[in-house]
């Protein structure tokens, strides 16, 4: 059976004097390849220790780390050989042309002059930088600036690929461009993603999976949409007529519901109990519905579950969730 793309058994990691990582153990991506890994977290979460001990920057002061089947302290040289990595921060020779920036970090990944060189050329043209590989990439804008980093990551043809902040920046169109790319990695490429993202909104979009930090703990890791599947269903309700008795009639069916007032309702429903027998409740009340909306948890509010800024009943951590102001980035 292949190895966990990711396998962490009680790491612990001490930066100084402070411990930054308390004994995290979970395995990512265990149904085989082309499999994309969500890692969220509040700033100070522990994200970017996680990801430098991966790529063998720091050392366990115990448990172990492993990418691919190999330890990432013992083997490095392996681990680094599979790895790519787009880091948050720009990391160019500014004075650098494109193809040769690319040409020198596939030669440093061990692909030969000649080979680095053509890979270099392939992999501008298919992130979108053919026309300007020959400019210096202190002259690209951002955007730009991003799809070199993602060529740097891949063209050496890695397995697992690990981008922090991908999307930063981006306007609209070029971040469905970047994670159009990305689901191309996993989808036709076979290849496996590590995504770092402050925007819930695309790891919700290209993530199979999803493991959420917090001071230093995994705190949540689930299959995401599993985890859609299995969450309890909210509606939103607005009704006309006299709904005082509605809290109880919904109760008896095992529902739970927050009035706002103005026949205004937030409900959740239990897995017995659909929404064609909430209508009928609503017409043994003699109530008329002005508006009916159904959805399922979203990305957001498993994440402010899962690190404890919402600890209430589904329906009133949509309404929370509202308080706190998410709009897709936490």
């Amino acid at each position: 059976m292949a190895a966990p793309v990711i396998e962490l058994n009680n790491l612990r990691v001490k930066l100084g004097r402070r411990e930054i990582l308390l004994g995290i153990s979970c395995r990512l991506g265990v149904s085989g390849s082309g499999k994309a890994i969500g890692l969220l977290g509040p700033n100070g979460a522990g994200k970017s220790t996680l990801i430098q001990t991966l790529l063998g920057f720091h050392k366990p002061m115990a448990g172990s780390a492993r990418v691919l089947g190999f330890d990432c302290h013992h083997n490095q040289r392996a681990v680094r050989e599979r790895i790519g990595y787009m880091p948050e921060s720009d990391s160019f020779i500014a004075s650098m042309t494109a193809v040769s920036f690319l040409r020198l970090m596939a030669e440093l990944s061990g692909l030969p002059r000649e080979t680095a060189l053509e890979k270099a050329h392939e992999t501008l043209f298919h992130v979108g930088l053919g026309e300007a590989r020959y400019r210096t990439i202190g002259t690209y804008s951002l955007g730009m600036k991003q799809m070199a980093k993602l060529a740097q990551a891949i063209v050496h043809g890695p397995e697992l690929v690990i981008l922090d902040e991908p999307t930063n920046g981006l306007d609209p169109a070029a971040r469905q461009r970047m994670l159009k790319l990305v689901r191309e990695m996993k989808e036709q490429h076979g290849m496996n993603v590590v995504l770092c993202s402050h925007l819930l909104r695309d790891v919700e979009e290209v993530c199979d999976e999803v493991v959420i930090m917090k001071d230093g703990n995994v705190v949540h890791h689930a299959d995401l949409e599993a985890e859609r599947r299995s969450n309890k269903r909210f509606v939103e309700l607005e009704v006309s007529g006299d709904d005082a008795n509605l809290i109880n009639a919904l109760q008896d069916t095992g529902a739970d519901g927050v009035s706002e007032g103005g026949g205004r309702w937030r409900i959740v429903l239990p897995a017995n109990f659909d929404v064609a027998g909430l209508w009928k409740l609503l017409a043994a009340e003699n109530l008329n519905v002005r508006k009916l909306t159904h959805r399922r948890d979203t990305l957001e509010e498993i994440f402010l579950k899962a690190v404890g800024h919402i600890q209430r009943t589904p329906g009133e951590a949509a309404a929370a969730a509202e308080e706190v102001g998410v709009n897709g980035r936490l």
